[in-house]
């Protein structure tokens, strides 16, 4: 893990969040190179769940909702930890994560079990003693299920059928920790699929979605024996949930959840008052829904760990050709040769329209490759003194370092292929 932060930190992935006045604990900011990362592996589940399917539409609703929304949801009453307090340093912990009674931090005495919520409060209003509390979302899903009747209004889809969304959720952590793993901001990729509410259709639909899920993500390189799947008992499911089925990885930190399937029943659109009507039967009822809910800052975390390598004294991010934020990078063979320089400008404006590349003149050849295997580029273009002869050029593969020769005309189109 200290590899995995230094690089982030050192190569642009991940800062800690307002670093130059000493940090805030549990929020990070994502540099150049992260936030490609970042939206590359959106981009892909947006295609993924919503463009490839035709049973999906998406939604982006706000992050502050009417309070009544988290009242009838019931995250107000049970979106809670039970806590702890050293009576000594005030350092707080989860009760159900402290095997003593005392302090792991300085041996003091705690204090009996408290509950606390994890909703973040928030005030809005012009004036003080008038503003009102609501709260920043603890969860994206809600806006999901007070949109429902909505989209059914608005559009033509029936049941079966999904809403997706990313974005933004904030949980008052207690104990922030593994790095991005666990903040108190983060953004959440999620479909919400309903169903008619039938023990079979929830079964199938259940599985369906679970080895889907599962599937991607070691298409997009995860390797599969770091993947695992644990389903929850009985009496640690969410309080909406039917049956939850966490995807989880092996972390340095222990095997840790990261993506969760979950059946949540009729709960939340019961919860809403919100019917379906069934358009040929005229039959009305509370969908049922299962729920596909990922965490983009975990599963980012999780790609860079499960890309890292370390070869031949190099440092190389092995990242899936979609997911790597720079797919290719131009080199002049020297920088003080204006022929060899003006030729792989052009080539770096001939693919940046359609490709995230860079141009870079930095140093000597080889530490240029080092600096772009070390950030997860899968190619390297040269331009050198062959290229002013014969118009082609040297691509070099990222994970086996073998070169090829290639007509500079033919270089888009090799980057497509190689990419998709």
């Amino acid at each position: 893990m200290n590899k995995i932060v230094s690089l982030c930190k050192r190569r642009g992935f991940i800062f800690p969040g307002s670093e130059i006045y000493g940090g805030i604990n549990g929020f990070w900011d994502y540099g150049p190179l992260g936030v490609e990362l970042k939206n590359n592996l959106k981009k892909i589940w947006w295609r993924n769940m919503v463009y490839d399917r035709e049973d999906v539409v998406g939604v982006d609703a706000a992050i502050i909702m009417n309070p009544k929304v988290w009242e009838v949801s019931g995250h107000t009453q049970a979106f809670t930890d039970p806590l702890v307090e050293c009576k000594k340093c005030h350092h707080r912990f989860r009760a159900d994560k402290i095997k003593t009674s005392h302090c792991p931090d300085c041996g003091g005495e705690l204090t009996s079990p408290k509950k606390f919520n994890l909703l973040t409060e928030v005030y809005i209003g012009t004036v003080e003693d008038e503003k009102r509390k609501t709260y920043l979302r603890g969860e994206i899903t809600q806006g999901v299920f007070v949109n429902f009747k909505n989209v059914v209004d608005s559009t033509r889809v029936k049941i079966p059928f999904g809403i997706a969304q990313i974005g933004k959720a904030f949980r008052n952590e207690i104990t922030p920790g593994n790095f991005t793993y666990r903040s108190r901001e983060f953004e959440q990729m999620e479909l919400e699929y309903f169903i008619e509410p039938n023990e079979k259709e929830g079964e199938r639909w259940f599985n369906y979605f679970l080895e889907l899920r599962l599937n991607w993500y070691k298409k997009l390189g995860i390797k599969e024996n770091n993947l695992r799947i644990r389903e929850h008992a009985v009496d640690e499911r969410a309080h909406y949930a039917k049956k939850a089925v966490d995807i989880e990885y092996q972390a340095p930190f222990g095997w840790s959840e990261f993506e969760g399937i979950h059946h949540r029943g009729d709960w939340d659109l019961s919860r809403h008052n919100i019917k379906y009507q069934d358009k040929i039967t005229n039959n009305e009822y509370y969908p049922w829904v299962i729920e596909v809910s990922g965490g983009v800052d975990r599963a980012v975390l999780f790609f860079l760990i499960d890309s890292y390598y370390e070869e031949n004294q190099r440092v190389i991010l092995k990242l899936n050709y979609s997911l790597a934020p720079i797919k290719a990078a131009i080199f002049p063979l020297l920088k003080n040769k204006p022929e060899l320089v003006d030729k792989a400008k052009k080539i770096y404006q001939n693919l940046k329209n359609n490709f995230m590349v860079i141009f870079d003149d930095r140093g000597n050849i080889g530490k240029r490759y080092l600096y772009q295997d070390e950030i997860g580029t899968p190619f390297c273009i040269t331009v050198d003194f062959q290229t002013l002869k014969d118009n082609t050029v040297t691509i070099r593969d990222r994970d086996t370092t073998n070169q090829i020769r290639l007509n500079i005309d033919k270089i888009h189109d090799f980057l497509s292929n190689k990419i998709s």
